[in-house]
Parts: C-alpha cells; structure tokens; sequence
C-alpha cells in the first residue's frame, strides 16, 4: 500500500476515534450511538471516467448530540483486488445524522462532507488526486440480536470537480452495526 494510502486511511481511523472521544468528553459518559462496518458498492464512474462500479467496505462511527441529532465520520475504501489500472479511491467524510427509530428499528438521513483520494499505479492515464466529496443518503437498521443490528443504507456520492457528468454517483451498503 503506497504511503499517502496509508496516510489517508491512518488519518481517518484517527479522526473518527477523536469525534467519538470528544463526544464522550463533551457529556462525561459515552453517549447513545453507533458503529458500523460492511460491504459497499459504488457506482460506475463515480469518481473518473471509465471505472466501473468498485467493490469495498466502509465503517462509520455516530455519536448521538441531541435527540434525534448525531454527528456521523465515514471512511469507504473501493477497488480492493482491481487491476492496477483502475483507481482505488478511499473517501472520509463527516456530517450530522438524524436517527428516528422504534422497537430497535432504526432509520436515518445524514449529509457528509470530506475528500476522496484516488490512485491507480498502472494504465494509460495515471490517476492520484485528492477531491472534495460529499454523500447525502439514508439507511435503515434492522434488530438482529441485543446491541446488533443489520444497516442497509444508500447514499448519492460525488465528487464535484472530478466526477463525470454521465457517472453513476450512487453507493449502496451493507453490514452489521453495534448499538450502545
């Protein structure tokens, strides 16, 4: 893995346990929220022209502030095991989050705001850049077991400077999240 890959992901591990920690300072006790880790699709040309939709994972960290009202950080990786040649980008984004749920139900809309960073090694158009992206989407938890439930979750993605106009901007999720 280059360096600045390392550097991206390094930074935003770092960032989502620093939101989580400040929040748990902020109220003296770790409040309600959240964490999440599973599979994620993007849609072709996303980012750049000529991918097709990347396969990857993403993890995101919530913290409830207010009722209803949390604060979200989340990193996706995309392009595991591609070629060379196609762009594996990783996004880290931060936003807040409205969270309505009963009977351990849970639904959610949130808009994140971050960067992505895109880099391929090989291929007739060498790609490493690093862009304003945004997410705007919605999910829902599905109760599985005490503090466990099952996230589906889909999200408009973008990164306005690079993404071609004909992409298809969309992630879809999937996974397990822990309650607490």
């Amino acid at each position: 893995m280059p360096i600045p890959q390392r550097l991206t992901h390094l930074f935003s591990l770092l960032a989502t346990v620093v939101l989580l920690l400040a929040g748990a300072a902020a109220h003296a006790q770790l409040p309600k929220g959240d964490i999440f880790f599973g599979y994620s699709r993007l849609g072709s040309d996303a980012f750049y022209p000529n991918v097709g939709g990347l396969n990857g994972w993403e993890a995101t960290g919530h913290i409830r502030v207010l009722p209803f009202i949390g604060a979200e950080a989340d990193v996706a990786h995309y392009g595991t095991g591609a070629s060379d040649t196609i762009p594996h980008t990783t996004t880290y984004l931060f936003g807040p989050r409205l969270t309505l749920g009963a009977m351990g139900f849970r639904v959610f809309a949130h808009g994140l705001v971050g960067g992505e960073h895109s880099a391929n090694s090989a291929g007739p158009v060498r790609i490493s850049a690093n862009d304003f992206a945004y997410a705007i989407g919605a999910g829902a938890d599905i109760p599985l077991a005490p503090f466990f439930a099952w996230r589906i979750q889909a999200d408009h993605i973008a990164a306005p400077s690079v993404s071609p106009s004909e992409g298809t901007k969309f992630r879809f999720t999937t996974g397990i999240a822990l309650h607490f």
